[in-house]
């Protein structure tokens, strides 16, 4: 994975956003997942300058993560998070845009399609969990999954680099053989920022309150591609399959091979299959 580039930041409604911003054309936001240690550049980074050769490709680290405050998220969290999103764009002249987004983030784009429509033009979901229930699977562990494996990496003797590559190979790559080191440091060594580990730490509820996004589901006009690992360890696919069924234009890819961070595991493949319905004729 390359060097990320130069580090920029704004401010937005009172909060300071850290981001990446590579190419040229169709603004397209990139938003990470939850996980220790993510950012944007540790979930995107192996296959963003693939978007940024024909596209503006802006690598956002959501609030509580990377170089982003790490503010007490107030009222519901969903909510929080999309308006501070939304002023953001505002900040960088951003009207419209397409959304590419793991996990946590694509919680957050969902939203923000539902009570901001006019600023999204097509949403690209991998690994999210706006509700929870599911058709056929249960979900692990009741849909906490990632909330256990938080408190499981920063419990006990605290957070090590073996435990990061625990967690990763066992929920986010499907082949753990191919992690590449640099990866595995960068995720390790951003997990024991203080303000992180004092967030993980804290006897409060810091992240806001949980939302169940079943009513803004049936809200989103734009279109939706869930693009879903085979072997994702959070959710099977019959999980976003329901999704799609629940939003106007769905669409679901289902990628062999590639659990949590397909982006990560298979770039490539990725890359070609997003920007395919990124470049449709949408309505």
């Amino acid at each position: 994975m390359a060097n990320p580039p130069n580090s920029l930041y704004a401010s937005a409604d009172g909060v300071k956003f850290h981001y990446h911003d590579l190419g040229e054309g169709d603004p397209t936001v990139f938003l990470h997942g939850g996980g220790p240690g993510c950012t944007a550049w540790s979930d995107f980074g192996p296959v963003a300058p693939l978007f940024a050769r024909d596209r503006r490709a802006i690598l956002v680290d959501i609030l509580q993560y990377g170089q982003s405050d790490k503010c007490t998220i107030t009222g519901p969290m969903w909510d929080f998070h999309a308006a501070r999103i939304v002023a953001l764009l505002d900040e960088l002249g951003i009207a419209r845009a397409d959304f590419v987004c793991n996990s946590w983030g694509g919680t957050i784009a969902l939203n923000l399609a539902a009570k901001y429509p006019d600023r999204v033009r097509t949403l690209v979901i991998t690994g999210s969990m706006p509700v929870f229930y599911g058709p056929l699977a249960p979900l692990p562990e009741n849909g906490h999954r990632g909330r256990t494996a938080r408190n499981v990496y920063y419990g006990g003797e605290g957070p090590t680099r073996e435990k990061m590559r625990q967690l990763i190979t066992r929920l986010e790559w499907f082949d753990g053989d191919k992690l590449p080191e640099e990866t595995l440091d960068m995720r390790y060594e951003q997990s024991l920022d203080p303000e992180e580990m004092a967030l993980a730490a804290a006897s409060d509820n810091p992240r806001g309150e949980w939302q169940d996004l079943t009513a803004e589901l049936g809200m989103i006009t734009a279109p939706v591609l869930f693009a879903w690992g085979m072997n994702d360890a959070f959710l099977t696919p019959d999980y976003p399959l329901m999704l799609a069924r629940m939003i106007e234009y769905g669409h679901l890819y289902v990628m062999d091979k590639a659990s949590h961070h397909l982006q990560e595991e298979r770039p490539y493949d990725y890359y070609s299959a997003v920007t395919g319905f990124l470049d449709q004729q949408h309505p």
